[in-house]
């Protein structure tokens, strides 16, 4: 008894638990869900506690009731509405710019994340990065908390998901649970967590990921549920009919959505080039005091817009109202984001939608007033699509729609307006506003699809480093005696200083016709692409785009862009090998299989 006790107490039986355990979740899926369940627990309570921590802080700076969003009073007091963003501003600017001078990589989200590393994230970033939107949430900056909430659910799956030594594929359906029940949690709506994780984190729809994105985004909304509400839901009554007639409308309001959409992340980086000209610390102190100054107009383009929301879903308002708040709210979340507050548009995306829906009805009445679309149908219309354009993900959306309303008539037209959408800015953008800016950063994304595993399998991985190397002056003949047929696909030529002037394969070389003049002819005589040579750090689909285009069998690697010295070779038969390896790799991995 007492050996058994100095077994676990040295650690060797933990060891070997936890060696049996990490064994158990990686050989089949259905062992992810406990794991699944677990982070969709953590989650669900660390974003009912973000929640409760921003609402205190807007009760406590703005004086407001505890039971009353920020955006939806009706006055704020004018001094809280000027310095609190600015102070909260002054805290971020201080915080970027110490970052800046320790020379710390920014954070990275779930969705660079799952699409270029795997699924790691740095727990440490993802905490900086929820501390940093709960302050700018927190002190009324036009931002949402739904980064905030994915980032620390994705960071806290990332995690476990390393701790537990999990395989690639698995560890990026980890970081999908942890976001699928941050949102879940938010909005009190499980499907609509599942899908949000499926369609932008994940970056697919597969067997293998359903359980445990469903288990993460039903333990994040119970445990929201249990813990006090969901921070974010919303209680719709019940929704008229949409008739035949009413669906071309609604289609036309979908692709003003689009433009809308696609107008604000053009947008957002003429406003990042407006700040640009200020030091670090002082952008956001600026955009404090911009947007404080719309506060004065209307409180609601204070924080996400949730009581707003609300609030405008069942009062009467003036189209010249609508339009004023539509233009301040959108050119605040600008504002905000580009100065240097962090936070999210998934919820303004949202806000601002609704408006735009309401703005189109009631025009709409204006120009016919024989043909009427319920204005409550149009915003949600307009809340879906305006979602789908700028975060993207028309399932989301859509589900969102059912589980507020529970009308499947309804969540038909905006299942319609969101594909219309989706559609149309893929064809004229092509990215939500999270790829959109990694873009602007230099990242070529458009999804969460994992792409990381094509930018590693670089030229240097697949390269042969013995390459076969024969000065320039020397004899066919000479070449022929020192490299037998058959020893290698190719020989590469090199000058005196031993740079790269071109390359002969070995067929082309014991050709018949050059036996009569072997001992008389340099192999220069044979060199072949002489300008086209591939280099370490380019990626394998680089690679084959470069034999493709010189219809080579063989390319010499030469050490950089600037040099000609040789490396290594590669053959086009081992680089579409490994391809499609890869890509066989990452297919089981879609599909659920065990890799």
């Amino acid at each position: 008894m007492f050996a058994r006790i100095r077994y676990f107490v040295d650690g060797k039986g933990t060891n070997r638990t936890m060696v049996r355990l990490r064994a158990l979740l990686r050989s089949n899926e259905f062992y992810l869900i406990p794991l699944a369940l677990v982070i969709g627990t953590l989650a669900g309570a660390i974003v009912t506690l973000m929640a409760e921590i921003a609402q205190i802080a807007h009760v406590v700076i703005y004086g407001i009731p505890i039971d009353v969003r920020l955006s939806a009073n009706t006055y704020i007091n004018p001094w809280a509405a000027l310095i609190a963003p600015a102070l909260g501003g002054l805290a971020l600017g201080i915080m970027e710019w110490w970052r800046r001078r320790l020379k710390i990589s920014s954070a990275v989200d779930p969705i660079e994340a799952n699409a270029l590393r795997g699924g790691n994230l740095s727990m440490r970033d993802s905490v900086v990065v929820s501390s940093q939107t709960l302050i700018s949430n927190g002190c009324g900056a036009s931002v949402g908390l739904e980064a905030g909430y994915t980032q620390i659910g994705s960071g806290i799956a990332s995690l476990l998901g390393k701790f537990f030594n999990l395989r690639r594929n698995d560890l990026r359906l980890m970081v999908g649970c942890g976001a699928a029940a941050a949102i879940a949690a938010a909005f009190g709506a499980p499907i609509t967590g599942a899908f949000y994780a499926c369609e932008l984190i994940v970056g697919v729809y597969s067997v293998g990921s359903a359980a445990p994105i469903l288990a993460a985004s039903l333990a994040g909304a119970l445990t929201a549920q249990w813990l006090g509400g969901a921070p974010y839901s919303i209680e719709i009554p019940k929704v008229s009919a949409v008739g035949v007639e009413q669906y071309l409308a609604l289609i036309g309001l979908a692709l003003v959505t689009s433009g809308v959409g696609i107008a604000v992340m053009r947008s957002s980086s003429m406003f990042e080039r407006l700040f640009k000209w200020l030091p670090v610390w002082l952008r956001p102190v600026i955009g404090g005091l911009i947007v404080g100054g719309f506060a004065l107009v209307t409180p609601q383009v204070l924080a996400a817009g949730h009581g707003a929301m609300v609030l405008d879903l069942f009062h009467d308002m003036t189209i010249g109202l609508v339009a004023i708040i539509i233009a301040l709210k959108v050119t605040a979340c600008l504002i905000s984001l580009a100065s240097g507050f962090r936070g999210g548009l998934f919820f303004a995306s949202l806000f601002v939608g609704s408006l735009i829906g309401k703005f189109f009805a009631s025009v709409l009445l204006l120009i016919s007033p024989n043909f009427v679309i319920d204005p409550l149908v149009a915003m949600l219309t307009g809340m879906a699509t305006l979602g789908v354009a700028i975060v993207g993900g028309p399932l989301t959306m859509s589900f969102l729609v059912l589980e507020m309303t529970r009308n499947v008539d309804v969540t038909a037209v905006v299942l319609a307006g969101c594909i219309v959408t989706s559609i149309c800015v893929r064809f004229m953008f092509g990215h939500s506003f999270s790829t959109w800016r990694l873009h602007l950063r230099g990242e070529t994304i458009r999804s969460a699809n994992d792409v990381g595993w094509l930018r590693n399998l670089t030229v240097e991985r697949l390269m042969r480093s013995d390459v076969g190397k024969v000065p320039s002056t020397t004899t066919i003949a000479a070449t022929r005696s020192e490299f037998p047929l058959g020893s290698r696909p190719g020989i590469v030529i090199v000058n005196n200083s031993d740079e790269y002037v071109g390359l002969v394969l070995l067929p082309d070389l014991f050709s018949s016709d050059l036996d009569t003049i072997a001992d008389e002819i340099q192999i220069i005589e044979l060199a072949r692409l002489t300008e086209i040579v591939l280099i370490p750090e380019m990626n394998v689909k680089s690679a084959m785009a470069v034999f493709d285009e010189a219809e080579a069998e063989m390319l010499a690697v030469v050490d950089s862009a600037d040099s000609r010295k040789v490396v290594g070779f590669l053959t086009e038969t081992t680089a579409r090998r490994r391809y499609v390896e890869e890509i066989d790799k990452a297919t089981r991995g879609v599909l659920g299989a065990l890799s």
